[in-house]
């Protein structure tokens, strides 16, 4: 971590610690792609329980993440620093809403995420640019893992053969 952000951010900080993706947002190189791999094992975790256990996790990981990104953010001084990836973690648990989270998909989920969180295409753009705080920092990332999940669902009723639709 660099000196001038370890002034300002601490991982004993529990705000600063979920947004900074517990460290993985600290990686000095691409801190988003860490961060949205910083999901995968809590995917896992969440593959042991009932979709409604993780649509309240999905829930609680948006709705607290404007506190959380928005706290760091402050702390920072900047809105939505490259080390602020909690963003991320919400937006691969959004992407993977009602998909069996088996290796194939996650992968797919993870590239289609990456695409759209990277490139941001409209509306994401849009939010992006005029929303801000932490809401503005999370809601890209969830409209972006929105985006990507529709297109695995659509990618289900398509066949296509790269998807796993159940065990």
């Amino acid at each position: 971590m660099d000196r001038q952000l370890r002034k300002k951010v601490s991982l004993k900080k529990v705000d600063h610690f979920f947004a900074l993706g517990f460290g993985s947002g600290l990686i000095p190189a691409m801190p988003g792609t860490f961060g949205s791999l910083a999901a995968i094992p809590l995917l896992l975790l969440l593959s042991f329980v009932s979709t409604e256990w993780y649509l309240l996790v999905t829930l609680i990981a948006c709705i607290a993440g404007v506190r959380f990104c928005g706290k760091t953010s402050d702390a920072l001084g900047l809105h939505d620093h490259g080390a602020i990836v909690w963003d991320e973690i919400a937006g691969m648990l959004v992407t993977m809403l009602f998909v069996p989270l088996v290796w194939q998909n996650v992968l797919i989920g993870f590239i289609l995420f990456r695409f759209f969180d990277i490139l941001k295409p409209w509306p994401i753009s849009a939010l992006d640019r005029r929303v801000h705080g932490g809401t503005g920092i999370m809601l890209d990332d969830i409209v972006a893992g929105l985006i990507a999940c529709g297109l695995i669902h659509i990618g289900f009723q398509l066949e296509l053969p790269l998807l796993v639709n159940g065990l």
